[in-house]
């Protein structure tokens, strides 16, 4: 760099704060529009925690705290760190910064699986080789070949944004990508059962939503009714999409068989019990209720489906044996050791 371009560089915070803009818009647009694609609802995943604004403080971070080494790396090496940043940051969060010191907000890693932070903050980190020109005056910037890569990528993330905005348009159309399964019937199966599952924890959950003397435990439920309803009109409109037939109601035999499918009897309890016993038998039963979902899920991850919605049986499962721990009011180190167990185990 020449010393009139060395003149011209902006303070490295202040760059930095441009970048973190740039980087966390970048991915909470990707998240928005990639996050069907994985089976998520984004609105959803913003009741549980709004966690784009720790995009932009990690790029602070980056180039400012640890600028006197980071913020002349070439592009090319920006790129190369990014996969070990994103493990770094979302590993700092998930195991620590948000269930523990400061924010003790267990429900964060009790609820979202590991890699969905990891994801969001990959794709933050990868905004950042446009470091190098954002440093300078973005009109008058000399055309190093750091100047000249950042630009390319930067044109690069814009046409990742638009092939994922296109994908998501055509997906709401309801003409989601073609199932990639090797076990199509299974998948069938699973979607029929779960939609099934799913509109019975509703009807629980509101309940809950209504009646749940604890105020905690009132929006945990409305977090159940957001999530499961969102989790049935993926499937829906997955269903409609690979398959040329309606999707066939279960039968009572096959409810009868759900893991964890509560009897008339069950559901009578809920809604016939008193103020002062509601609570504790809306956590017996929802309790037995989530731990038949998370088998189903379970037998889908580990199955031969399609990618897509074996990645999303996985976050059910965490989900649902989060909110098992977070109704018995799990908290702080043992919520991080929980969460743990839940996202890597094999419950077959």
């Amino acid at each position: 760099m020449g010393e009139g371009a060395a003149k011209e560089l902006k303070s490295r915070w202040l760059a930095a704060a441009q970048l973190g803009l740039v980087s966390s818009t970048f991915s909470t647009l990707i998240g928005q529009l990639a996050a069907s694609q994985l089976g998520r609802d984004a609105a959803v995943d913003w009741m549980t925690v709004a966690a784009q604004w720790a995009d932009f403080s990690w790029a602070l971070v980056f180039f400012g705290l640890f600028g006197r080494w980071t913020s002349r790396l070439a592009p090319r090496t920006l790129f190369w760190l990014a996969i070990p940043w994103a493990v770094f940051t979302s590993a700092t969060e998930w195991f620590g910064l948000v269930p523990l010191f400061p924010f003790f907000q267990p429900i964060f890693t009790l609820q979202q699986p590991y890699w969905i932070g990891f994801l969001v903050h990959l794709s933050s980190a990868l905004i950042y080789p446009l470091f190098a020109w954002l440093r300078l005056p973005l009109r008058r910037a000399p055309p190093t070949s750091a100047v000249r890569f950042a630009k390319r990528w930067a044109a690069g993330a814009l046409l990742v944004l638009a092939t994922f905005g296109l994908v998501s348009v055509i997906d709401g159309l309801g003409w989601p990508l073609p199932t990639l399964s090797r076990d199509v019937a299974g998948d069938q199966r699973y979607i029929r059962h779960m939609v099934t599952h799913h509109e019975q924890g509703i009807e629980l959950a509101k309940l809950g939503k209504q009646r749940a003397q604890d105020p905690h435990l009132r929006a945990l439920a409305a977090l159940m009714v957001a999530s499961q309803q969102s989790e049935n009109r993926i499937f829906d409109r997955w269903w409609r999409g690979w398959s040329s037939e309606p999707m066939a109601l279960c039968s009572s035999e096959e409810r009868l068989a759900m893991p964890g499918y509560l009897t008339s009897a069950q559901m009578a309890d809920a809604r016939n019990a008193a103020d002062g016993e509601f609570d504790a038998v809306f956590i017996r039963l929802m309790s037995l209720h989530h731990a038949g979902a998370v088998q189903m899920a379970d037998n889908q991850w580990h199955s031969s489906g399609d990618p897509r919605l074996r990645l999303m049986a996985h976050a059910i499962r965490h989900e649902q044996q989060g909110e098992i721990a977070l109704m018995n009011n799990v908290t702080g180190i043992e919520a991080v050791r929980q969460a743990t167990r839940n996202m890597l185990a094999n419950n077959l």
